[in-house]
């Protein structure tokens, strides 16, 4: 999922961060609305536990491994606004501190597993939530980097500067990633479910009716 510098064509990698500024822009004003004595420590808690997750890998056929995102996660329990902003920190710090994504490809990175990811990942779990709440959670997570999957596909595709085309690298990273998406959302769900039980003063919107969606940040 981390896009290594040398795989995005210059105008794709500016346009990736032209998305991810305006929504991360968009993300950090609604925050100061949302950021208090509650929300500020959940932040850093939820950013740093993602992070810790993402450390641990399985191995993959191919020679490679795969690694729980979390942005679904984030989204789900911080909001829209603050789940962009944990994953962004967490994108960030992976990208300059231990070299997991190029620097020209963080806008990229940051697009797909920092905005698509938890936008998607809480847009499913609030549209779902109301018929079952742990189910709305495993969708939530396996939709989310199966719609993150999509976007690097089509940006690494749509560059001359990677050896294929959209029509092989989309079905290769939607397929793949729907598959790994089955670990992701299992995982989304386990640690939501803990989370909801163990601490539901926590939980976004828990009790709340109106459920209302804020992927428009």
């Amino acid at each position: 999922m981390h896009i290594p510098d040398g795989f995005l064509d210059p105008w794709v990698a500016g346009l990736l961060w032209l998305g991810s500024g305006v929504a991360i822009g968009l993300a950090v004003r609604r925050a100061r609305d949302e950021l208090g004595d509650e929300r500020t420590p959940l932040l850093g808690v939820v950013a740093a536990g993602i992070f810790a997750a993402q450390m641990l890998n399985w191995p993959i056929p191919g020679g490679t491994s795969a690694h729980f995102v979390g942005g679904a996660f984030a989204g789900m329990l911080l909001g829209p606004s603050l789940g962009v902003l944990a994953m962004t920190a967490v994108v960030t710090i992976q990208a300059l501190v231990f070299g997991d994504g190029g620097i020209i490809a963080l806008g990229g990175n940051l697009f797909a597993m920092a905005v698509v990811d938890v936008l998607v990942g809480y847009a499913l779990f609030r549209a779902l939530r109301g018929v079952h709440e742990t189910g709305a959670a495993f969708v939530a997570g396996w939709g989310a980097i199966t719609a993150a999957a999509l976007a690097v596909g089509v940006g690494v595709g749509l560059s001359s500067a990677f050896s294929y085309e959209l029509s092989v690298t989309v079905p290769i990273m939607v397929v793949g990633h729907a598959l790994l998406g089955l670990v992701e959302g299992a995982i989304t769900a386990a640690v939501y479910g803990y989370v909801a039980n163990a601490r539901p003063d926590l939980v976004l919107g828990r009790g709340d009716d109106s459920l209302s969606l804020e992927v428009g940040l």
